[in-house]
């Protein structure tokens, strides 16, 4: 079967938006970390700064160079970031805008991940100060049937909407967020038979139900963690996947070398196919550095493990490490039993974690090089 490369998109690069202009003024988003980022100790390269400027991702003919560049070097489809609380939605100007206004949508699939998790102002973050909560992640069962309303009647129906075996793929950030918004595991199956039956009713084959596992799962109203793989089998997940290597590698160091990382995440990724019954996704991540969303002024010494975004950074990670890393994980992918040989990237466009593809001043095109380099030969079947 043919490799399929996803690629996460952030995103919080466009002007605009209501709730960021609430709290940060008119005009703001998240280039305004990026521009104002600076070296934490010796060696640190910051700032990171774009090849081609800070352009704004909700116009369609920005988006329109990101869909040409992603596919010509390799990426089939972005894999959005989306945000939707009970007040309504967040960030949806890069989607339902640009790209949806793009000239060349069609060359590109896009899908959504539910980042359900709780928004909370670290834009920037001081270092012992309080981390405000904006929006909460937990919703209702009212702003679910919503969410799922927009999905069957917005997006599946697109041409340019991702699906495996014919059904439209739909992921989710933070599993106990989905948990807690339904009270039990048995409400939330429900409200996920609900949203496949909601997909049958319109005609679609059915719903392909993603899980990013990146924390233990603790039911409502318990205090000890459940049995993760039994559970996502008794919620009826088709498959799982990974949003970034931080999430399951520790940092030896406040700075870790990448192929450090590397090496540790294969370690997991040998865990999950022991454990799982479902398949899973694995995830190549172009680095890790989120001092660019903390407060510059701030001393961050040898205590820099303070909780995110103070936390230790990957060093090294350059596009010929990165290609190293994209052909490990495609070459063991595609001698797998699994059927679906998918993966995804951590990020188009995760500036201010330092994990993106998008052309930088340092490398250029390097990263977005290295991906279609492993797509050629690795090969699409």
């Amino acid at each position: 079967m043919a490799l399929d490369i996803g690629c996460y998109y952030f995103p919080n690069y466009h002007t605009g938006d209501p709730r960021n202009e609430k709290v940060h003024g008119p005009g703001w988003n998240e280039w305004e970390l990026v521009r104002k980022a600076t070296p934490r100790f010796p060696g640190h390269h910051q700032p990171n700064l774009p090849l081609r400027g800070f352009l704004d991702e909700r116009l369609p003919e920005v988006m329109t160079e990101n869909i040409n560049l992603a596919s010509s070097h390799g990426i089939n489809t972005f894999i959005f970031d989306w945000y939707y609380y009970n007040d309504g939605p967040f960030l949806n100007r890069a989607l339902e805008e640009g790209f949806f206004g793009a000239d060349n949508a069609g060359k590109l699939k896009f899908c959504t991940m539910w980042a359900n998790h709780d928004w909370v102002d670290i834009h920037p973050c001081t270092r012992y100060g309080g981390r405000t909560l904006l929006y909460p992640g937990q919703v209702t069962r009212e702003t679910f049937e919503k969410i799922a309303r927009i999905h069957v009647e917005n997006y599946f129906s697109r041409p340019d909407y991702y699906t495996i075996d014919g059904k439209p793929y739909f992921s989710f950030y933070e599993l106990n967020k989905l948990l807690a918004s339904f009270g039990s595991a048995a409400e939330t199956k429900r409200a996920l038979d609900d949203f496949r039956s909601a997909c049958k009713s319109a005609g679609l084959p059915g719903l392909h139900l993603n899980c990013v596992v990146w924390t233990k799962a603790i039911l409502p109203g318990e205090s000890k963690p459940c049995d993760l793989p039994e559970l996502l089998a008794e919620l009826g997940f088709d498959s799982i996947t990974s949003y970034v290597w931080k999430h399951h590698v520790g940092f030896s160091k406040n700075e870790t070398p990448f192929d450090e990382i590397l090496a540790g995440y294969l370690q997991y990724w040998d865990s999950v196919l022991k454990e799982y019954q479902i398949e899973y996704f694995p995830n190549v991540s172009m680095g890790w550095d989120s001092s660019p969303r903390t407060v510059q002024t701030e001393i961050w010494g040898p205590e820099w493990d303070l909780g995110y975004p103070f936390t230790r950074i990957i060093t090294g990670n350059t596009p010929e490490r990165f290609e190293n890393a994209m052909r490990t994980v495609a070459e063991k992918l595609m001698k797998l039993p699994q059927k679906h040989k998918i993966m995804n990237i951590n990020s188009w466009n995760e500036w201010t974690e330092g994990s993106y593809l998008e052309p930088d001043l340092r490398y250029g095109f390097g990263y977005l090089d290295a991906v279609r380099k492993v797509a050629e030969s690795v090969g699409r079947g």
